[in-house]
């Protein structure tokens, strides 16, 4: 496995678009997912999308577990049901040293691919909700921040680089 570089706000067109449908479910495919999962362990995600390194294409993986026992990949995700609104709280990797709240749904259901192209279902409610919710946003080129006011979003960039410039 080889750990992969997260990139930020603002410096990577692939963040800001809308991901593309993966097609080929292959050992490259693999792959990638298996160091999509090392590098959020690494940088303490509980989700981690492609588009977030630098990958045009439509798969995250999730644990949401304390003690790193769930993951999974959803590949070419569509919500098929969201109910209730919650405020959540969250920090975005590609936006570091930041955290939001803002309203996401309560309730989620998901259809997507697994990494051999097999079709499944996932529910969730709290954390695996939002992060569900957050990890789809990157597929569609959105991050946390862009839920934001013009000038919230301006203070958030401007914490994001000065934690960036304090962790050199």
């Amino acid at each position: 496995m080889a750990l992969l570089k997260v990139v930020y706000y603002s410096y990577h067109p692939a963040l800001h678009k809308q991901a593309e449908p993966v097609t080929v479910f292959d050992a490259e495919l693999k792959k990638l997912v298996e160091d999509m999962y090392e590098t959020m362990y690494v940088e303490h995600g509980v989700g981690l999308a492609a588009p977030q390194v630098g990958i045009s294409k439509r798969l995250a993986v999730i644990d949401a577990s304390d003690d790193h026992s769930q993951p999974f990949c959803i590949i070419n995700p569509v919500f098929i049901e969201k109910s209730g609104e919650e405020m959540m709280e969250a920090g975005c990797l590609s936006v570091p040293g930041t955290y939001t709240k803002f309203p996401r749904a309560s309730y989620v259901k998901v259809r997507a691919q697994n990494v051999a192209g097999e079709f499944f279902e996932i529910e969730g409610t709290g954390l695996l909700s939002h992060c569900l919710q957050h990890e789809i946003d990157h597929l569609d080129g959105k991050l946390n921040i862009d839920y934001l006011s013009p000038l919230k979003k301006a203070m958030q960039i401007k914490r994001m680089e000065k934690f960036l410039k304090r962790s050199k």
